[in-house]
C-alpha cells in the first residue's frame, strides 16, 4: 500500500503510515533516490542511494544517515570506495581506488585521509606509516619507483625530521631533512666510495669541496731520475680544506708539452697531430700537454735479490722502504736504455749474456713489468688514490724512463737537427725550415739554465734516463659516478727536472718530497 508523500514518491512497505520495511522512494528533485529497508519513515538497514549522475552507495544506514559499511562510487572522478562511513562521510577504515590507478587502503578521517595506511600512487610507488588531511605526515616509508627507499620522518608530504633514504645507486644518508632536501646534520655513503659526515643545507654539504689544490709552489723542482710525492688537498672557494670528506678518488696524470708540426716538417718517422692515438690535454699553461708515463717508485725483496743477480754482485744495496743507493741507480741509468735508437737499429749497449736487457734492468728499479708486444707503449699508471679528511698523497712516484720512440721527443729531436742544419749552413735559403722564432722555442723547452749557460737536454738517442726540462703534473678528481652529480676540476702544476748533483760513492739519495705549504 502506497503512503502519501507530499515530497516526493515512495513505493514500499508502510507501518502506522510510516514507511517500515522495504520500499523505494524518489526524492521531489528526482536528482536523488533510494531503494532499501526502512524503519519508521527513516532509512534503516541496508540500501542503495543512487543519484542521477550514476553515482552511488550501497551499504548500510542509520536513522536515516548512511552509517556503518559501504560501498560508494563517484562518477564524476571514477574513485571507488569500500568501507567504513560515518554521517555520510568516508569515515573509519577502508580502501579508496582512485581512476587514476592508485590505491589506499587505511584510515580515514570523515572524508581525508588520516591515521596510519598505505598508499600506492599511479607510478607503483609505495608509502605506508602516518597521514594526516590527504597527505603523508608522521613517521613513515616510502618504496619509490626508481629502487629508492625513504624511512623516516614526513611533514606535509615531504620528509623532514629524522630519515634514512637507501638509493637504488647504493648510496645511504641518514640525518636530518627539511623540505625534502639534506637539512642538518647527517652523512651520507655514496655508492662511489665517498663518505661525507657532517652540516647540510638544501641538499649540499656545508663544508663542500668545490677544488683540487695541490700543496706547494705552481712550478716545483726535482732531481734527475729521483722520486717524489705529490700532496693534494680537497678546499672550498675560501681555501679551507674539506676534512669530513672521505673515499674521492683521485688520479694523478703527467706530461709534456706538445708541439704542433706543420705538414712541411713531417716525414717518415714523425706523425701529424692527427695521427697521434692518445688524446691532448689542455693545460692552463697556454698549451696542450701529451701523456708521458709515471711510475711507483717501488722495490720489494724479490725485486732487489733479482735486480742483485741480474746487474751486479754488489754485497749490499742498502735498500729500506723507497730509497735506494745512489750507485745502483746510477749504473742502471749509464748501462740501461728501454728502446733501441731512433733509426730502429737495435741499441749497442744491450747486453743479454746473463744478464737480461737493460729494459728489464730498468723495470727492475722503477718497479713496472716487462709489457707484452701489444702492450708496449701504452702508460704505466701510478695507482688511484681514495682521500682521507681532504687530504691525499701520491708518493714515491717518478717519471719513467720514456718508451719506445716517443712522439713528442722524436720532435723535439727533429727540430734540434734542422736548427743544427740551418745554423751550420746560413747562405741557405730559409725555404723548407722552420722560423727562427720556433727553433728558439723548441730549444728552451729541452734546455735548462746553469750557472747562468744554457745546456741541452740528452738526446733522443740517449734514453737511459729522464729528460731535463718541465712536465705537466695533473690530478684529476675520477670519482665514479661523480659524487652529488659533480667532478671537481683538475689541478695543474708545473714538475721541472734539473740535472743531478755528483755525489759520493755510495751515498743515499733520499726521495723528493713536493713541499706543502
Amino acid at each position: 500500500m502506497a503512503a502519501p508523500a507530499a515530497t516526493g514518491s515512495y513505493i514500499g512497505e508502510v507501518k502506522h503510515q510510516l514507511r517500515n520495511g522495504f520500499g523505494r522512494y524518489v526524492y521531489p528533485n528526482s536528482f536523488f533516490q533510494y531503494e532499501g529497508e526502512w524503519k519508521d519513515g527513516k532509512k534503516h538497514g541496508h540500501g542503495k542511494f543512487l543519484m542521477k549522475d550514476g553515482s552511488y552507495y550501497e551499504g548500510e544506514f542509520v536513522n536515516g544517515e548512511i552509517e556503518g559499511n559501504g560501498f560508494r562510487y563517484w562518477a564524476s572522478s571514477g574513485n571507488e570506495y569500500c568501507g567504513q562511513f560515518s554521517q555520510g562521510e568516508v569515515h573509519g577504515h577502508g580502501v579508496m581506488k582512485y581512476s587514476d590507478g592508485a590505491l589506499y587502503e587505511g584510515e580515514f578521517y570523515y572524508g581525508f585521509r588520516a591515521g596510519h595506511g598505505v598508499l600506492t600512487d599511479k607510478g607503483g610507488q609505495i608509502y605506508q606509516g602516518s597521514f594526516h588531511n590527504h597527505m603523508k605526515h608522521g613517521e613513515g616509508e616510502m618504496f619509490y619507483k626508481n629502487g629508492d627507499h625513504y624511512q623516516g620522518d614526513w611533514v606535509l608530504d615531504q620528509h623532514q625530521g629524522h630519515g634514512v633514504m637507501q638509493s637504488a645507486d647504493g648510496s645511504l644518508y641518514e640525518g636530518q631533512w627539511r623540505n625534502g632536501l639534506f637539512n642538518g646534520q647527517g652523512s651520507i655513503i655514496h655508492c662511489s666510495g665517498v663518505v661525507y659526515d657532517g652540516m647540510w643545507i638544501n641538499g649540499h654539504p656545508v663544508g663542500e669541496a668545490t677544488k683540487l689544490v695541490i700543496l706547494g709552489e705552481p712550478v716545483q723542482e726535482v732531481v734527475q731520475r729521483s722520486s717524489f710525492t705529490i700532496e693534494v688537498q680537497l678546499q672550498n672557494n675560501e681555501g679551507e680544506v674539506i676534512e669530513a670528506e672521505n673515499g674521492r678518488l683521485l688520479q694523478i696524470w703527467a706530461g709534456v708539452k706538445h708541439i704542433q708540426l706543420s705538414p712541411t716538417l713531417s716525414n717518415t718517422s714523425l706523425q701529424l697531430t692527427e695521427d697521434l692515438e692518445e688524446p691532448l690535454v689542455e693545460t692552463p699553461y697556454g698549451y696542450s700537454a701529451v701523456s708521458y708515463p709515471l711510475v711507483e717508485y717501488v722495490l720489494d725483496s724479490s725485486t732487489i735479490a733479482s735486480a742483485e743477480s741480474e746487474i751486479t754482485p754488489v754485497s749490499s744495496w742498502n735498500v729500506k722502504d723507497s730509497e735506494v743507493n745512489s750507485s745502483k741507480l746510477d749504473f742502471l741509468a749509464e748501462t740501461g736504455s728501454p728502446c733501441g735508437l731512433l733509426d730502429g737499429t737495435p741499441d749497442p749497449s744491450y747486453d743479454n749474456e746473463g744478464k737480461g736487457t737493460k729494459h728489464q734492468e730498468e723495470g727492475a728499479l722503477y718497479g713496472f713489468q716487462d709489457l707484452p708486444a701489444e702492450d708496449k707503449g701504452s702508460t704505466p699508471m701510478v695507482a688511484n688514490k681514495r682521500v682521507e679528511r681532504g687530504y691525499a698523497a701520491f708518493q714515491n712516484i717518478a717519471l719513467a724512463a720514456p718508451p719506445a720512440c716517443y712522439h713528442p721527443f722524436m720532435i723535439l729531436d727533429e727540430l734540434e737537427k734542422k736548427a743544427s742544419k740551418k745554423s751550420s749552413s746560413r747562405t741557405q735559403s730559409d725555404k723548407g725550415t722552420i722560423s727562427q722564432e720556433k727553433i728558439s722555442e723548441s730549444r728552451s723547452d729541452v734546455s735548462v739554465k746553469l750557472g747562468g749557460k744554457s745546456k741541452k737536454a740528452q738526446s733522443g738517442t740517449d734514453l737511459q734516463s729522464v729528460r731535463l726540462g718541465d712536465y705537466v703534473i695533473m690530478v684529476k678528481d675520477v670519482t665514479s659516478p661523480p659524487f652529488l652529480a659533480r667532478t671537481l676540476p683538475p689541478a695543474f702544476m708545473l714538475l721541472k727536472v734539473i740535472p743531478q748533483k755528483t755525489s759520493k760513492k755510495g751515498a743515499r739519495k733520499e726521495p723528493y718530497k713536493v713541499p706543502s705549504k
